[in-house]
């Protein structure tokens, strides 16, 4: 992944850590009192939670295509599937189609269970017009 990813002033809010297993990324996000939205409950806020998988998805487009920018997000949308427990978070992205201009990619958050995601993602990024 990218360093000027996780040095950005919200990666570092979030103290993302990234896991590279090959092409594999994975992005953790400790749990932190900060990032409940709800308290009753409690909920991690949903924006923390698009957040991490925005960057996890910017992060996986970075390391399968190496560019000195880091791609661009040109749609992102995202759906909340259940409430995130006061745990950590975890996230991985898969790039579903790439050409020559744009990258397609989804990404799942969980906390427990890889298979029992608590947020889903499908976005697209701009790669061409960039340096390699």
């Amino acid at each position: 992944m990218s360093d000027r990813l996780l040095t950005s002033p919200y990666a570092r809010f979030l103290d993302l850590q990234e896991h590279l297993a090959g092409q594999e990324l994975t992005v953790t996000m400790p749990f932190q009192d900060r990032l409940i939205g709800n308290p009753l409950l409690p909920a991690l806020h949903g924006g923390s939670t698009a957040a991490l998988m925005e960057m996890t998805a910017i992060g996986q487009v970075a390391v399968s295509f190496p560019r000195k920018q880091l791609p661009r997000p040109i749609t992102v949308t995202g759906a909340y599937l259940r409430r995130g427990r006061p745990l950590d978070t975890h996230a991985r992205a898969v790039i579903r189609k790439a050409g020559r201009r744009v990258a397609h990619v989804t990404c799942e958050a969980w906390q427990d269970d890889p298979h029992n995601p608590i947020a889903t993602l499908t976005a697209h990024f701009l790669v061409a017009g960039q340096d390699l």
